[in-house]
C-alpha cells in the first residue's frame, strides 16, 4: 500500500496488525481520487473508520488543507500516526481515537469530503450514513460523502438530506458517492 500521487508519492504505508481493518487497495484509491481530481486541492476531509489512514493521507498528499482521521482501535491509531510521520503530513492531520458514532454525536464541523469505510458485514456504513443524515452540518454545502463497502452489503437508503448519485464497482469493492439533495446536478452518474 502506497501513496499514489502528490507530495508523499511512492511512500509505503504500514498496515494495521491483525485483521480488524480492511485497507483500501491502491487501485481503488487511485480510482476514487481520479474521479475527484482537482476537487481535492484545498479541501477538508473526515476519514471515519480510518484504519491505516491511507485515504486521509492520500488527500493530504494531493493538496487537501486538512484531514481528521477517526478510529477506535489503538493499533490503528498507532499505524495512522506512524504513516503520517513517514509521509511528513502530521501538521495538517488530526488523529482522534474515538468510536465514529460517538464522534458524530459531537458538535458538527463542516468537511468537504467524508469517507466512510467501516468493518464489513455489520451494517455500520448504513448506520454511519443515517447518523450523518441526522446531523447534516458535517458536510459542506457542495461536499461529498464517499462510502467503501463490499457490494453484498449495499442497500438503498432513504435519507432526508443526501442521495446516492454514483457508484463504481472495483472487484469486491463498491464505492458509493452521496451528495446533498439540492446539489444533485454536480456529479453525473455513470
Amino acid at each position: 500500500m502506497r501513496v499514489t500521487t502528490g507530495s508523499a508519492r511512492g511512500r509505503v504505508l504500514k498496515s494495521v496488525p491483525g485483521d480488524t481493518t480492511r485497507p483500501i487497495t491502491d487501485i481503488v484509491k487511485q480510482a476514487v481520487f481520479n474521479i475527484l481530481q482537482d476537487d481535492v486541492q484545498g479541501s477538508s476531509w473526515l476519514d471515519l473508520f480510518a484504519g491505516t489512514g491511507a485515504v486521509g493521507i492520500e488527500a493530504l498528499s494531493r493538496g487537501a488543507t486538512d484531514a481528521t482521521l477517526i478510529d477506535n482501535e489503538p493499533a490503528a491509531i498507532d499505524t495512522i500516526k506512524d504513516n503520517l510521520a513517514s509521509t511528513r503530513l502530521v501538521e495538517r492531520a488530526r488523529v482522534v481515537r474515538q468510536d465514529a458514532f460517538r464522534f458524530l454525536r459531537g458538535a458538527p464541523r463542516e468537511f468537504d469530503f467524508i469517507y466512510v469505510a467501516p468493518p464489513q458485514y455489520a451494517g455500520l456504513w448504513a448506520k454511519a450514513m443515517q447518523a450523518l443524515d441526522a446531523a447534516p452540518g458535517w458536510l459542506s454545502e457542495h461536499g461529498e460523502i464517499i462510502v467503501q463497502i463490499d457490494p453484498s452489503e449495499f442497500q438503498a437508503l432513504v435519507m432526508k438530506n443526501f442521495e446516492l448519485v454514483d457508484e463504481r464497482k472495483y472487484g469486491k469493492t463498491l464505492i458509493c458517492f452521496y451528495l446533498t439533495k439540492p446539489d444533485l446536478t454536480r456529479r453525473p452518474s455513470a
